[in-house]
């Protein structure tokens, strides 16, 4: 096999500064597969052999089909909606059932679609990817993707008939955003042809597209640049308040809002880095920087409503529903009927406020709810219900998912998970360490009880560092049955990038900054070193997407710290990243590496650029998707390939499906997460 492949090279460049691995970008080229093949089979060889392997991968097949598992639903029309997954039905099938039926330890449901069947029939790998109702109507759009990618293929679908309607609404693969106007309209945006994607893959066009018209002669509603992020456009269908909103993003953190009046669109008065939505009559914005209006100041992380309309004729008076303390900030919003549920984060553990807009002014209530761990509250219907769902969980409490009802403490119990490990032994701490500049940056310990200094468990650092997402508290049955049940010590990081605390935790992290997300996650590592909770021979670190960047350019600068890196659908090479699929999207993260001035910055860290020959490193799993059409699969096949021409023992695996997840179905994911523990398992034991 390796004699029809290229030399192999043991830097990032050449003399004349080309990549030598260029050629594994080809996502689907024969010798690239031919290359991801051999090094599967040595993976899948070297880790199915291990002692742990076969245990962990039928546990984990029995846990992720398991009927145990929540039935997560959505409501429509008097009618509870779920995709489900099991060793049945492997791609899946859509049903549904009544709520009356929901509470019952075996509710009776109705099938809606058969993915399996369906794939069957058409000879496609279809994975389900959603679907959008009309208001109060039995029409609703389908999304399916080949294998998992983001990239889908659009349907209309009636669940009066169980059929796709014929002659109905339909578009090719593509990266579309969609949503109804009415019965017959659609806003879509989508890859109309030549000059109709922006640089990042995704559609800068939004138009009108009506039933049984030609896609080419929709009305077009909006164009963005087309260095421009993405468009798009949905309609409020609350009676009286039928806003049509169109969007537009410049970047990740840079967008603008538009409201649909006739055949124009009045640009929504707000800040570029702001987020803003209507509910009802009320015009919502989360704030990401300080915003100074007729001489008040609004914080960094604070949350406004406003009467939209006469926000858009130029008043200005705002209410300030939340503004941010040193350790709380904003971790979700969700519109009932009659009022807003703001979910709280502070220090890590959330709270349920409730907020109801009564003449003219806001009245605040905490939801009495469980005070620990994680809380999700979810609207059944912004528009015809104060019903909603609570999720309650932590590390060792099995997800316990709750009916509740906006104005009231009470609640319903509908389904929670069985304990699929044992937990009584174990134990949750939450620590800090102090990062290089000085920042504490909190961290959370799941280890036994017995777990004392110096006892050399083997730990596993999973940490993540970007784009505001907050890591918190949940609960696993593949972590706690895999690795705690072994004695092992979990260790989840809240380092800067994220959004823990807030705007201001994720812009600390940011761009020419973004070695202090490295530094605090280093920080934890070394922290918990000197805590006596692991050593380096037997500490692992594991992370996904961003989270692989971080993994792997940690594993550049501090090598000795660790004995094995899982590294998951990675960033690597970030000389190159944007131009590789939605790469281009990110530059708002981590800045424009054609730019010498910001390359300066980005090549001290990235991880493709920073690994050498002569110097250890601990053992390395790259995994990564074929079908990934988000982060391409180029960089973690270049990264193998040159720490392997440099001589350094890494394994390497790529499922052929499963898009960014990583897995298209319940079995992919069993196989994906037993070859990650045998490897840790016997990195570290």
């Amino acid at each position: 096999m390796e004699t029809c492949m290229p030399a192999r090279q043991n830097t990032a460049q050449t003399a004349t500064g080309a990549d030598p691995h260029l050629w594994l970008e080809d996502v689907a080229g024969e010798a690239p597969l031919e290359w991801v093949r051999g090094q599967n089979a040595v993976a899948s060889g070297e880790l199915e052999a291990t002692p742990q392997f076969a245990a962990l991968h039928a546990r984990f097949k029995t846990i992720l089909n398991s009927q145990d598992r929540i039935p997560y639903v959505s409501l429509h029309e008097g009618y509870y909606y779920n995709f489900w997954r099991d060793a049945t039905h492997v791609r899946g099938i859509w049903r549904r059932t009544t709520p009356e039926q929901f509470v019952l330890a075996d509710p009776a449901w109705q099938t809606m679609l058969d993915l399996d069947t369906l794939a069957a029939a058409e000879d496609e790998n279809w994975v389900w990817a959603g679907a959008d109702f009309l208001h109060r109507d039995t029409r609703c759009l389908l999304s399916l993707s080949r294998g998992g990618g983001d990239a889908c293929v659009l349907r209309e679908f009636d669940v009066a008939t169980l059929a796709f309607v014929a002659d109905g609404f339909r578009l090719p693969e593509a990266k579309t955003r969609s949503a109804w106007i009415d019965r017959d309209t659609l806003f879509v945006a989508t890859d109309f042809g030549p000059g109709s994607m922006t640089s990042s893959g995704y559609p800068r066009i939004v138009k009108e597209w009506r039933r049984g018209t030609p896609l080419d002669q929709a009305l077009t509603v909006f164009e963005g640049a087309p260095d421009d992020l993405a468009v798009g456009a949905a309609k409020d269908f609350t009676p009286g308040h039928e806003f049509q909103l169109i969007w537009r993003s410049m970047s990740f953190y840079a967008n603008q809002l538009y409201l649909r009046e006739g055949a124009g669109l009045v640009k929504v008065d707000k800040p570029d880095d702001a987020t803003a939505y209507t509910v009802r009559d009320q015009l919502i914005i989360e704030l990401r920087s300080e915003w100074t209006v007729n001489g008040a100041v609004y914080p960094q992380g604070a949350l406004l409503a406003t009467d939209f309309r006469r926000h858009m004729r130029g008043e200005r008076d705002f209410a300030v529903l939340f503004a941010p303390t040193p350790t709380s900030s904003l971790d979700g919003v969700s519109a009932t009927r009659s009022a807003l549920l703001l979910n709280e984060l502070d220090n890590v553990k959330n709270r349920i406020v409730e907020l109801r807009h009564v003449d003219g002014a806001w009245q605040r209530r905490t939801v009495n709810a469980p005070a620990f761990g994680t809380l999700d509250a979810s609207a059944l219907d912004s528009i015809d219900s104060d019903q909603y769902f609570l999720s309650v969980t932590d590390f060792l409490t099995p997800t316990t998912l709750y009916l509740a009802e906006a104005g009231s403490d009470e609640r319903l119990q509908l389904k929670a998970l069985p304990a699929y490990f044992d937990a009584a032994p174990c134990r949750v701490q939450q620590f800090q360490a102090t990062s290089r500049d000085g920042t504490a940056v909190p961290y959370f310990v799941v280890s036994g009880k017995d777990a004392a200094p110096g006892a050399e468990r083997p730990a596993l650092l999973y940490g993540y560092g970007g784009f505001e997402v907050s890591l918190k508290p949940f609960y696993s049955a593949v972590t706690g049955s895999a690795w705690l049940e072994q004695g092992g010590v979990y260790v989840l990081a809240n380092i800067r990038g994220g959004g823990e605390f807030g705007p201001r935790w994720h812009q600390a992290a940011l761009k020419e900054h973004r070695q202090r997300a490295f530094d605090d996650f280093i920080a934890v590592a070394e922290d918990l070193l000197a805590r006596g909770l692991s050593t380096p021979r037997r500490l692992g670190i594991m992370g996904g997407s961003n989270g692989g960047l971080l993994v792997g350019a940690v594993m550049a600068q501090r090598p000795e710290l660790f004995n094995a890196v899982v590294c998951q659908v990675p960033l690597l090479d970030m000389k190159r990243y944007h131009q590789l699929l939605a790469g281009a999207s990110w530059m708002g993260e981590y800045g424009d590496p054609d730019d010498p001035a910001q390359w300066d910055y980005i090549a001290r860290y990235s991880p493709y650029q920073n690994v050498h020959a002569g110097k250890r490193y601990p053992r390395v799993l790259f995994t990564t998707s074929t079908r990934d059409d988000r982060v391409h699969p180029g960089h973690a096949r270049k990264m193998a390939a040159l720490m392997q021409g440099q001589g350094h023992d890494v394994l390497y695996w790529e499922n052929t499906e499963g898009g960014h997840a990583g897995a298209a179905n319940n079995d992919q994911q069993a196989m994906m997460w037993a070859l990650t523990y045998a490897f840790l398992l016997k990195q570290l034991g």
